[in-house]
C-alpha cells in the first residue's frame, strides 16, 4: 500500500522505516531535507510538499511537534487538503491539543477527507522497535480500516472514542509519565542523601507496587547521569501546556501537573530543554546539591 508520511524527525523516521520493512510504499516529506534523505535511503520516495504527498497517497500519516504545525500542514498553503482526494484518510499521530484535533477534523470533513487522531507513547526506542502504544480517536470504522497499518508501528492500538479522544488519552499518559519521573527522582534523592545506594533501592523495589515501566526506563539513565533524548524536556513542556489548557477548559484540577510543569520550566531556563525528561532529576540535584548516582 502507498502511504504518505509527513514529519520524519526522531519519531517519524523509524516509524516510516517500519512501514517500509513491512512492504509498504512510503512517500515522505519533512521541512528538514536530511530527514527526507535518510528515509529515501531506506527505500521511500521523496515529496516536495504536503500537497504533493496528498496527491499521491490515499492514506497519510502526520507526525509533527504541536497543534500549529499540524494545522499548517493540513490546512495551510501547499497543505494536505489542497492535494487530497475525497476518501483520503489522515492519521495524525502527533501529540496535540484535543480541541485542535477536532478543528482539523472539521476542515478535513469539508473536503471529504476522513481523519483520526492517533498519538503514541513509547519514545524513540519503541518507535524503532515498532512497539509503540497507540491511542486513537475518531470514526471506529476508519480505525478498523487502518488498524493493520497502525500495528506495523505499534504493539497495541486502542480506539478511545470520538475525534480528540486519542489526544486526551495521550495527555493523561503524559501526566502519569511526568509525575512518575518526578517521584522517582525525589525518592532516589532521599535514598542518596540518607546514604543508601539508589541502584540497590531500584533493585529492591522495581518488582513491587512502586515498580513501573517509567522507572525501569528512566532510573538507570538518572543513575548514570545520561540525559540524552529520548523524549525531550521541551516536548514534555509542550504536552503539559496542552494538559493544563485542556484541564482548564473542562474544569479538571491539575495541581500535581502544574507543579511538575514548573520544575520543567526551571530546567528549560537552566539549559536542559533539549535533554531527556529523565533530567527532571537535575531539578532535585540542584536543590540538594547532590547527584543521584549508583555506587
Amino acid at each position: 500500500m502507498k502511504i504518505g508520511f509527513i514529519g520524519l524527525g526522531i519519531m517519524g523516521k523509524p516509524m516510516a522505516k517500519n512501514l517500509l520493512k513491512a512492504g509498504h510504499e512510503v512517500v515522505g516529506y519533512d521541512i528538514v531535507k536530511e530527514n527526507v534523505d535518510n528515509v529515501v535511503a531506506a527505500g521511500a520516495k521523496p515529496a516536495s510538499s504536503a500537497k504533493e504527498v496528498a496527491e499521491q497517497c490515499s492514506i497519510i500519516i502526520t507526525m509533527l511537534p504541536n497543534s500549529p504545525h499540524v494545522k499548517e500542514v493540513v490546512m495551510g498553503e501547499n497543505g494536505i487538503l489542497e492535494g487530497a482526494k475525497p476518501g483520503t484518510i489522515l492519521i495524525d499521530m502527533s501529540s496535540i491539543a484535543p480541541l485542535a484535533s477536532q478543528e482539523i477534523c472539521k476542515a478535513c470533513e469539508a473536503k471529504g477527507v476522513k481523519m483520526i487522531d492517533a498519538p503514541v507513547s513509547g519514545g524513540e526506542p519503541k518507535a524503532i522497535d515498532g512497539t509503540l502504544s497507540i491511542m486513537v480517536g475518531g470514526d471506529k470504522a476508519v480505525f478498523e480500516q487502518v488498524y493493520d497499518i497502525l500495528m506495523v508501528m505499534g504493539s497495541s492500538a486502542v480506539h478511545c472514542g470520538d475525534i480528540g479522544a486519542g489526544n486526551t488519552t495521550k495527555l493523561a499518559n503524559q501526566v502519569i509519565v511526568a509525575l512518575n519521573i518526578a517521584a522517582v527522582s525525589e525518592a532516589f534523592m532521599l535514598a542518596t542523601k540518607a546514604g543508601v545506594d539508589p541502584q540497590l533501592v531500584f533493585d529492591a523495589i522495581k518488582g513491587g507496587l512502586a515498580g513501573s515501566t517509567v522507572m525501569n526506563a528512566k532510573a538507570p539513565m538518572i543513575m548514570e547521569g545520561n540525559f540524552e533524548p529520548g523524549f525531550k524536556i521541551d516536548l514534555h513542556i509542550k504536552d503539559l501546556n496542552n494538559v493544563l489548557e485542556t484541564g482548564h477548559s473542562v474544569g479538571s484540577p491539575l495541581p500535581l501537573t502544574a507543579a511538575v510543569m514548573e520544575m520543567m520550566q526551571t530546567l528549560h531556563a537552566d539549559g536542559y530543554g533539549q535533554k531527556d525528561h529523565s533530567a527532571l532529576a537535575k531539578y532535585y540535584e540542584k536543590l540538594a546539591n547532590t547527584e543521584i548516582r549508583k555506587r
